[in-house]
Formats: C-alpha cells, sequence, structure tokens
C-alpha cells in the first residue's frame, strides 16, 4: 500500500504534503464560513466566492500544462507555494484587524484560483517524476489518502477553532502550513528524479495537446464523464455549509462535522485505491462503476431526514467519489506519453475543476430557489447519468467490453483497452 515512500524524493514531498494539506482544509472551512457571516448566510455569495477561485481554471490551466512541460516542474512548485503563502497571510490580516469585507475575499479568491490553475497540473504531472510510471497509480492514490486525511483532521480542527478563535487566525497558520511544502520539495535530489525529455518553446504545442487528446476516443470520454461529474456531482462539498446552516441549523462545527464525515469516507477510499495502485493497473470499469455510485449515493442522501442520518450518508459517498478521481486521474496518467502529460494534465485539471464557475452558481442558486437538500439529488441524478451514457459509449466503442458466462457459472473477464 506504501510502496512509492520507498522513493526519497517522493517521501519528501509526502511529508510536507501531510502538515499543508490539514492548512488548506482549515483555510477553506475559514474562508467559507467567513463569506457566509459577511454575506448574512446567503448561499448565493458562497456560490459567487466558488466561482470566483475556480474561474482562473478556465483561462489559464490549458496554458499552465504547457508550462509544466517546458519548466523545471520542481522549483516551479517552490514559487507556487510561496504565493499561496502570501495569499493566506494577506487573507488573516485581514480578517484580524477587523477590515475584511466580502469584496475583498472575492479578490483573494482569484488570486489563490489563479496559482491553484498553475500548481494543479504541475503537481499531477510531477508525481510521475517523484515515482516512476510503474508507481504513479499508488503515488497518485497516496496523495489522494494525505489530502482526505487532512479532510478529517482540517474542517474537525477549524469547526470548533473558529468557534474559539474567529476565523482568522486559520489563514495564518495555512500560511505557515506551505513552509513544510517549500522544504520538502527544496531537500529532493534533482538527479533522482524521473524526468521525461523538456520541450523547447515552440508555437502550437497548446494545440498539439489538444489535438493528442481529441486522436484517443478513451481520453475524451474519460474527460467528458468528469466534466459532467466534478461540475454536477462533486460540487456538494459547496452545498455542505449551506445544508449545516440553512437545513440542520447548526453553527461552524456542525459543518466542520459533516465536512469530517465525507472525509473519512474519501480516506478509506484512497486507501483502498493505494492498494489497487499496487497490485494492478487503474481499470475504466471501475471508474464508470464509481462515478455511478457517486451518483446514487449523493441521490439518497439527499433525502435522509435527520442530520445524524445525512452524515452518515456522506460516508459511502465520499468513498465512491475518490475512487473515481483516483481511478480517472491514474489512468490518464499511465496512458499518456510523458512529453505531453503536462499538457494532457492542463486538459484534465480543465475539466475538473473548470465547470466549477458553472457549478458553484448554480449550487447557490439551486439552494436558494429549491431548498438546501436540491443540489444534492439533482447533482446525484446528472453524474449518475453521464457514468450510464459514457459506459454505453465505451462498450459500443470496444473500449469496456461485458464479462461472458460460461454455462457452468464462470466469468470471462475481457481485457479493457485504455
Amino acid at each position: 500500500m506504501f510502496s512509492s515512500l520507498r522513493v526519497r524524493n517522493y517521501r519528501l514531498f509526502f511529508s510536507g504534503q501531510v502538515i499543508s494539506n490539514i492548512g488548506t482544509w482549515m483555510q477553506r472551512i475559514a474562508q467559507d464560513w467567513l463569506v457566509f457571516t459577511l454575506s448574512g448566510n446567503d448561499p448565493v455569495a458562497l456560490g459567487v466566492a466558488v466561482a470566483l477561485q475556480f474561474i482562473p481554471t478556465v483561462l489559464l490551466s490549458l496554458w499552465a500544462g504547457v508550462l509544466a512541460d517546458r519548466v523545471d516542474k520542481r522549483k516551479l512548485l517552490m514559487l507556487i507555494q510561496a504565493a499561496n503563502c502570501l495569499q493566506a497571510v494577506l487573507l488573516g490580516v485581514l480578517d484580524l484587524t477587523g477590515v475584511a469585507q466580502l469584496w475583498h475575499v472575492y479578490l483573494l479568491c482569484v488570486m489563490l484560483g489563479t496559482t491553484s490553475a498553475i500548481e494543479v497540473p504541475t503537481r499531477q504531472s510531477f508525481v510521475a517524476e517523484m515515482v516512476g510510471r510503474d508507481q504513479v497509480a499508488n503515488a497518485v492514490a497516496l496523495n489522494s489518502s494525505i489530502f482526505n486525511m487532512a479532510r478529517i483532521v482540517g474542517p474537525a480542527i477549524a469547526g470548533f477553532a473558529i468557534t474559539w478563535v474567529g476565523t482568522g487566525w486559520l489563514f495564518i497558520a495555512n500560511a505557515a502550513s506551505t513552509i513544510a511544502v517549500i522544504t520538502g520539495v527544496a531537500l529532493m535530489n534533482p538527479a533522482k528524479l524521473f524526468r521525461g525529455p523538456a520541450i523547447p518553446r515552440a508555437k502550437g504545442q497548446l494545440m498539439e495537446g489538444l489535438r493528442y487528446v481529441r486522436g484517443r476516443p478513451d481520453l475524451v470520454t474519460v474527460m467528458v464523464l468528469m466534466f459532467f461529474v466534478s461540475t454536477f456531482g462533486i460540487t456538494y462539498f459547496t452545498s455542505l455549509p449551506i445544508v449545516a446552516a440553512n437545513v440542520f441549523h447548526t453553527q461552524a462545527d456542525g459543518y466542520g462535522l459533516l465536512s469530517t464525515l465525507v472525509a473519512v469516507g474519501t480516506f478509506t477510499g484512497a486507501l483502498a485505491s493505494a492498494r489497487r495502485g499496487v497490485k494492478s493497473r487503474p481499470r475504466v470499469r471501475l471508474m464508470l462503476v464509481s462515478a455511478a455510485l457517486l451518483g446514487a449515493f449523493e441521490f439518497i442522501t439527499a433525502f435522509m431526514p435527520t442530520y445524524l442520518a445525512f452524515g452518515i450518508g456522506l460516508i459511502p459517498l465520499g468513498f465512491a467519489t475518490i475512487t473515481f478521481l483516483n481511478t480517472a486521474n491514474a489512468l490518464v496518467q499511465t496512458s499518456v506519453s510523458p512529453e505531453m502529460r503536462g499538457r494532457v494534465m492542463g486538459i484534465y485539471v480543465l475539466v475538473l475543476i473548470g465547470g466549477n464557475p458553472i457549478g458553484g452558481p448554480m449550487t447557490g442558486w439551486m439552494a436558494d430557489a429549491f431548498g438546501g437538500r436540491s443540489p444534492f439529488y439533482i447533482g446525484g441524478a446528472i453524474s449518475a447519468i453521464a457514468a450510464v451514457v459514457c459506459a454505453v459509449v465505451l462498450i459500443r466503442r470496444g473500449g469496456v467490453r461485458l464479462p461472458r458466462r460460461l454455462g457452468n457459472g464462470l466469468r470471462i473477464l475481457p481485457r479493457e483497452r485504455v
């Protein structure tokens, strides 16, 4: 399960991420609650904050993928983390001095979104450079495990810390946590990286990446499914503070507990993915099934009558979510050529995060117009339908074949192509 940690460079990266991700989740909870407080519990304002944070992804992620293929990813990651530190410090100072206004938070959301648009495809493609192609699936799953462990710890700390000291100190804590990532990346041995050939600067490299994906029907299907699930289904993260405050009438600690219950499922799913990543290659069938289950669990959870039942329903939803995300990510990373990895991951990040400027305001609007539960049952239905449609398309193209049953009840599982 932890085979990637045998690689020293990845151990350094992993250790820094453990600390930094906890700070990131503390800031995410604090930022959502600050927006909710400054806006007078307006769900639309929360959706706007999400949209502003992810609009830069639409504008920059494709270019960021080209940049990742051109430059030293290790040095680029250190610069990005320094910028994230500055953003957190600014937000913390504004909040602690009592001068923070909603437009301040919106502006800093754009700043954070800009650095994230460059950081995510760089970090995603850097995983293969740290561990090599054979360990990519395991390393991707371990990254998710620490991300989701932080999702358990971070919101749990933030939910109670907000009631004790307010939101401002959580932004300062996140700024301090970025130092761990910068230190870990700086201590890496560049000679031990599995670097692909750096591409020289030239015209048409962005279009080259788009043509590469367009010529791969398997990648196109993954991207389409990812867009629909991330835009309409995984927006339930944005809906949690709305459900906590407007449906079940809890405070910040109630929101933090719901986020923690989601993280219990995602952390468990990430560990299961790490174990699968050692034993076998990622499977298209698993990606499709997990997407369908994500939609089904989200739809069912929407109608849970009590706070406790709703929270328990978030655990299998989190498990299915991280299984889908990890499988899709590993499928993409292990099936592309090294010199195209940065650009393909830029496209992947665009469809993963780029739908949030649509999904964020849409979630707030649905919650305002149809009630706080509506983003769950609408998003769940769309995700399940998208998974079924993509499965049918792949089966017809021969990318996924259904198992054949023999007369004695045994099954032949055909090989998948991706």
